[in-house]
């Protein structure tokens, strides 16, 4: 996708739809609930900002093209961490600062995987998260293809000595990320050598999805790798045809100790109220493919900009809003856990925590969970939204960074979603890059966050606590 240029008759129409929808002074003047008439010129000034050029994009951009992938325990991660932490001091942000972490450091080396009968051919695949490597020379073996646990399990006599090819549709993510979970485990308890797990995500371009995996301690650790939808179904096919299916997998992986790694953590103090506070964060490490622009790259500069643009256009709430980047994600959630230890004391004082992680794709939704009054506030919040068509709400919110913190005090919990079927296909590849990504879908997050978390900091009481 081109990089689009910032245009001055966008900008002006950016803020014409921003009034519209504040009102009072634009054409629906009156329209919406009456206890937001105080926050509609913030709300229009917050999305004007936002819309008024394509500066979250181009820093999106720098942090992906920059530093490209960022694994929890690579230099490419510690550097992007120090970079944003300057970037934040020197656009006025407070409190800036990093809190450690002890991370995994996993290193994929190098793989390959190709089929040996019925005839020779290599096979696009890529690692688990976490994966076991095989030994040097490689492991050569025949597959068996399965269409799931069930099937798995009804083939229980045909298991031991083979390569399990789990070739499963996907369907959601969170009905099919079982089989890259805990695939492995549940072919090693059978006595399987290795693992395959069709891609989780939508049918792409011949595009494995990696993630991570989880060993069982009372279960052998097999190697396991994702192949792209395409492969999958080709092997099936083959298996049904009768023909017998030999692999050979290679791969250096291994697990290393622990390193030191950093949440980025800055604010922008509250004027009334600074001991609450508002969280909005993202994960800022990746996987080691791709440069992890929609996951999480983009939700990171989302969270950021939104606080930035605050103190850029004068707005300062009655609370403290406070960014985290989060580190370790993906292989591990240190840095959400991490959080949660240290902040444990404050955390009754968090009135609301949101994460972006979901990418930016439209249509955009705001998820929330919580009380049916914090429900009802974010509606009515969102319909402040309604010109940028930011204004869908889901009934429920959360992230897995945020997670452990809302577990532990009952924090409502909020989450910028973009369209799981465009995220997904992208979601943990090679082609996770900033180029799919449109300069106004980042604008038009970077508003909603903006939007939602300066009302809800800004709240004459606390969110959720009858001020409607």
């Amino acid at each position: 996708m081109p990089r689009r240029s910032p245009l001055p008759s966008f900008a002006l129409a950016a803020a014409s739809l921003a009034l519209v929808a504040a009102g009072p002074h634009g054409s629906h003047a009156g329209s919406g609930p009456r206890w937001l008439d105080p926050f509609r010129e913030p709300a229009a000034r917050l999305i004007g900002a936002a819309y008024a050029d394509h500066a979250a994009w181009s820093k999106l951009a720098e942090l992906t093209d920059r530093f490209g992938p960022r694994l929890s325990g690579t230099p490419a991660l510690e550097a992007a961490i120090a970079w944003a932490v300057g970037r934040m001091r020197e656009e006025g942000l407070e409190h800036v600062r990093t809190e450690p972490v002890m991370v995994p450091r996993w290193i994929r080396g190098r793989e390959s995987l190709e089929v040996v009968r019925p005839f020779p051919r290599p096979l696009t695949m890529l690692g688990l998260g976490g994966s076991v490597g095989t030994p040097a020379d490689g492991l050569e073996a025949d597959a068996l293809v399965v269409d799931s646990f069930q099937d798995l399990e009804a083939r229980s006599a045909d298991v031991r000595g083979r390569i399990v090819v789990y070739n499963v549709p996907y369907t959601t993510y969170g009905d099919t990320v079982q089989y890259r979970s805990n695939g492995a485990s549940r072919a090693a308890q059978l006595g399987a050598v290795a693992a395959l797990v069709r891609a989780v995500g939508p049918v792409g371009l011949r595009t494995p999805h990696t993630g991570a995996l989880r060993y069982l301690d009372d279960r052998s650790r097999i190697p396991a790798a994702a192949i792209s939808a395409e492969d999958a179904e080709s092997l099936a096919r083959l298996q049904a045809l009768g023909e017998r299916i030999t692999l050979r997998l290679r791969m250096e992986a291994r697990t290393e100790a622990d390193v030191e790694s950093a949440n980025v953590v800055a604010e922008l103090a509250g004027r009334e109220r600074p001991e609450e506070i508002v969280v909005v964060g993202g994960h800022f490490d990746s996987w080691d493919v791709g440069t992890g622009a929609s996951d999480d790259a983009v939700g990171c500069i989302v969270v950021w900009e939104a606080v930035r643009l605050m103190k850029a256009t004068g707005l300062r709430p009655r609370r403290t809003v406070r960014v985290v980047l989060f580190t370790n994600e993906e292989n591990g959630l240190r840095g959400g856990l991490a959080y949660r230890d240290r902040h444990r004391d404050e955390l009754p004082r968090h009135v609301m925590m949101l994460e972006s992680d979901s990418g930016v794709f439209p249509p955009v939704r705001i998820g929330v969970s919580g009380s049916d009054q914090a429900r009802a506030m974010i509606r009515d919040i969102a319909t402040l939204l309604a010109g940028i068509d930011a204004h869908r709400v889901d009934p429920h919110g959360g992230g897995a960074d945020i997670g452990p913190s809302v577990q532990a005090a009952g924090i409502p919990a909020v989450s910028l979603n973009g369209d799981p079927g465009r995220y997904f296909l992208v979601h943990h590849t090679p082609a996770d890059t900033v180029d799919r990504i449109d300069p106004q879908d980042v604008s038009r997050a970077v508003a909603a966050v903006a939007v939602v978390s300066y009302i809800v900091a800004d709240l004459p009481e606390r969110f959720g606590a009858g001020t409607r």
